[in-house]
């Protein structure tokens, strides 16, 4: 047996006790998708949860069996993960979830700044007052799921926050653009939860980005978005050397052309 067939092989311990998504039963396959879509979502899911830590194996042969299909639509799902950076496959050794690459996550960082600090000058100058009530809403929420230590909760309610400024901003795209290009932030992202007093930061500074634009301050709060994100940047190489099974360092020697 190798070591991707040993599916309970342990990854990265990642500041707590494991913990793995729950796996639906074929019989519950959303209708209208084929089973290797199926088997695809739930899977990336996983994987940008750190439900499946970087590193660990993967079994198609347990996939095929939790979700009560044929290896055929498990491969199907493997390949295109794969083609996402997500995971990767080793002829002689097996398949693996992807190390985050770090080479992805300052420019990721920079795309995603220069979109969001635009959508909130927007959402400064035109969003309602329910709107704002809203993004305050999502603040209270994220306090909870901080309050009853619920990461999951707290990231489900972070990306609302998020979309709900492009949706102030009346730019819901951007969010879809900015979805496209945040896969290996969120995997860090979610990486980042654990630190003591990182989810109550994140609220202090989403509601700082609330307060600038109720108070219609575009400046303000395009500030503090930026700020927001590039604390995120600032602890790249700090979580590399904490967690170094987590990431794999693609990045150019400094200097190099």
């Amino acid at each position: 047996m190798t070591a991707a067939d040993d599916a309970s092989a342990s990854g990265p311990a990642l500041n707590g006790p494991r913990r793995r998504a729950p796996k639906p039963a074929a019989v519950a396959r959303e209708r209208g998708l084929t089973a290797a879509q199926q088997v695809y979502q739930q899977l990336r899911a996983e994987i940008l949860g750190l439900h499946r830590k970087p590193g660990e194996p993967i079994s198609e042969k347990d996939l095929a069996q939790a979700h009560g299909v044929s290896r055929t639509p498990v491969r199907e799902a493997v390949l295109k993960l794969a083609s996402e950076r997500l995971i990767e496959v080793f002829p002689q050794s097996g398949t693996f979830v992807a190390r985050i690459p770090l080479s992805d996550l300052p420019e990721t960082i920079v795309i995603r700044s220069a979109l969001e600090e635009a959508s909130v000058r927007h959402a400064a100058e035109r969003a309602t007052a329910d709107q704002v009530a809203r993004l305050s809403a999502i603040i209270d929420r994220q306090r909870a799921m901080a309050a009853a230590a619920d990461r999951d909760g707290f990231h489900l309610a972070d990306e609302d926050f998020h979309a709900a400024l492009s949706e102030a901003a009346g730019l819901p795209g951007v969010w879809t653009l900015i979805q496209q290009v945040k896969v290996q932030i969120d995997r860090y992202r979610r990486l980042t939860l654990p630190e003591p007093g990182r989810m109550e930061r994140v609220i202090g500074e989403h509601a700082a980005v609330v307060a600038a634009i109720a108070a219609h301050d575009g400046d303000g709060a395009a500030r503090a978005i930026k700020h927001h994100l590039e604390k995120l940047r600032e602890g790249i190489d700090a979580f590399r050397i904490e967690e170094p099974d987590c990431f794999i360092d693609d990045r150019p020697p400094r200097g190099s052309a």
